[in-house]
């Protein structure tokens, strides 16, 4: 347990003072009980049991006067609390390998009744949103709490050609950080990437300096990337997961299809199609998430239960005043009570 304002536990100094406090006031009553013509007529009135349950009001105020003092020092403490205002990207491969059958019926179909899946157990507190990427990427539905919505957009998906992992990445980010203004139009359609400038240094120049945050640190949002890996263009799939990773986004990815992979055709052409897990390793490990393989519908689902346990409940630091504070007055009720019970006052 850590405590914000750590310099008030002094104040735990009074407690010493006011138990002094308590026996000389016992003491001045014991002097005032002489003037009895004889004290053992006292003693015969008060046993032993009376004489300690005398002192328990008194223990119980001192008890909350300390734990009170504790709460004035803000404690803090690691708990495991409900996610709130949780927002959850699922970035969605819509490239035309995703029409590989090696998958049944195919790769999309399974991830779209997957995806409608996952969506479905999660909390209703949980705000969804769907990117799809192929030769680009875009936002098929902003994050809402509304089901119906979300089912609609992953319904909607059409296969293009393409396959740009790191621009889903990076529309992503732009949606769980509306406000941060991230220059798509230059992270996604500029030149600098054609000749490895990094993405950070692609950015306008009179934007104020971004100050990075360390991996996974950013508790309230995470992007499901559920690509097969094989990126053909857009910006680097790499250089996209260390901009999530600055902004303590974690991606989580999912390599959908099979290892050895199939070759498709598609209006006219045809191509080898499989799984690049080395690139969906490095993304997940970079952001601080965790790579699932899923080489069938059966498999993909399990991947997604998965990740839906790791959503609904989270470790995070959190100030504990109030617990202190209703301990405080619960004793310090406890305590009143007592002392008008047994001796028709309150201390």
């Amino acid at each position: 347990m850590t405590f914000l304002w750590p310099e008030m536990l002094w104040l735990l100094l009074m407690a010493p003072a006011l138990v002094a406090a308590y026996i000389f006031l016992l003491r001045r009553k014991k002097k005032a009980a002489l003037t009895y013509a004889s004290l053992s007529m006292v003693k015969e009135a008060m046993g032993a049991g009376q004489r300690f349950r005398r002192h328990i009001p008194a223990l119980l105020f001192l008890v909350a006067i300390i734990v009170i003092i504790v709460a004035t020092a803000r404690p803090a403490a690691v708990v495991t609390l409900p996610s709130q205002q949780r927002t959850i990207i699922l970035a969605m491969d819509v490239s035309g390998s995703m029409r590989a059958t090696d998958v049944e019926p195919n790769r999309l179909s399974a991830a779209q009744a997957a995806a409608k899946a996952f969506v479905a157990d999660q909390p209703a507190n949980v705000r969804i949103g769907v990117v799809s990427f192929a030769g680009t990427a875009s936002v098929v539905q902003t994050p809402t709490q509304n089901r119906d919505d979300i089912f609609a957009a992953i319904d909607r998906f059409q296969l293009q050609r393409a396959t740009a992992i790191g621009s889903g990445i990076i529309v992503s980010l732009a949606t769980i950080f509306p406000e941060a203004d991230i220059d798509l139009s230059s992270l996604l359609y500029g030149r600098n990437f054609s000749r490895g400038v990094p993405l950070d240094q692609a950015r306008k120049a009179d934007k104020p300096p971004f100050k990075p945050v360390p991996p996974g640190s950013y508790a309230s949002a995470a992007i499901i990337l559920l690509t097969d890996g094989q990126r053909t263009t857009g910006p680097d799939s790499v250089e996209a997961a260390r901009m999530a990773a600055d902004r303590g986004v974690r991606v989580f990815t999912v390599g959908f299809g099979t290892k050895s992979g199939e070759t498709i055709g598609f209006q006219g052409w045809s191509m080898r199609v499989r799984l690049d897990e080395e690139t969906l390793k490095e993304i997940a490990s970079v952001t601080r998430g965790e790579y699932f393989y899923a080489g069938s519908a059966m498999d993909l689902k399990k991947v997604y239960a998965s990740l839906n346990a790791r959503f609904v409940l989270e470790k995070k630091e959190t100030e504990i005043t109030a617990l202190f504070s209703a301990a405080a007055a619960a004793i310090a009720l406890v305590s009143a009570v007592l002392s008008m019970l047994w001796f028709n006052r309150i201390l």
